[in-house]
């Protein structure tokens, strides 16, 4: 199960925060970081009225963590520790209210589905290939989730591994089964059990 990460506590800020203010500091931020935010939303919740509210979710929490980042990491590092963290809770949450079923890498690689070498996807299948995609990363349990998003938004196994609280080895172990099953599930899957 994804585990919360507390955020770091008490070191000096490093330079590029003590120069702006919070409010400037997270324009800053959401300028930078606004679209992988929106990824992040948009692989945690299809719904598009309640990945909006996980959108601004996130937002508000990066905003309200800026007073506490004290430079221990890097500001990308806390931006995606954040992130995970506000869409961990909501997915928690959702998880509760509506009883939906999350599958770890095991249990879905159990389901051993055919793999159909001619499902291809043409450049102008993206959006398409894009949203399947996004729906079999949806399945994962939160964790496996959270480090293939990482991954996809090409941080370095070490920034994951700060991020998820895993080690770099699992790190790069699960990155590794999660993009062979993806593949396999993404090639095998009818695209009209959408």
């Amino acid at each position: 199960m994804a585990q919360k990460l507390q955020a770091p506590v008490a070191a000096q800020p490093s330079s590029r925060s003590e120069s702006l203010d919070p409010d400037s500091l997270y324009a800053q931020l959401s300028q930078e970081y606004g679209p992988a935010l929106a990824r992040i939303a948009r692989s945690h919740e299809a719904d598009a009225d309640l990945r909006r509210d996980l959108l601004q979710d996130l937002h508000v929490a990066l905003w309200r963590s800026l007073s506490g980042y004290d430079g221990r990491c890097s500001l990308r590092t806390w931006v995606y520790r954040v992130a995970h963290n506000a869409a961990l809770t909501h997915v928690t949450r959702r998880r509760r209210s509506r009883h939906g079923v999350l599958c770890t890498l095991d249990e879905l690689d159990a389901q051993d589905l055919p793999i159909d070498p001619d499902n291809s996807v043409s450049g102008a299948d993206y959006d398409q290939s894009a949203a399947r995609l996004y729906l079999l990363i949806r399945r994962l349990a939160p964790l496996d989730r959270q480090t293939i998003l990482l991954y996809l938004e090409d941080l370095d196994t070490a920034e994951i591994a700060t991020t998820t609280g895993l080690s770099p080895g699992n790190v790069a172990t699960k990155v590794h089964r999660i993009k062979r099953l993806l593949t396999r599930l993404y090639h095998s899957e009818d695209p009209s059990h959408e």
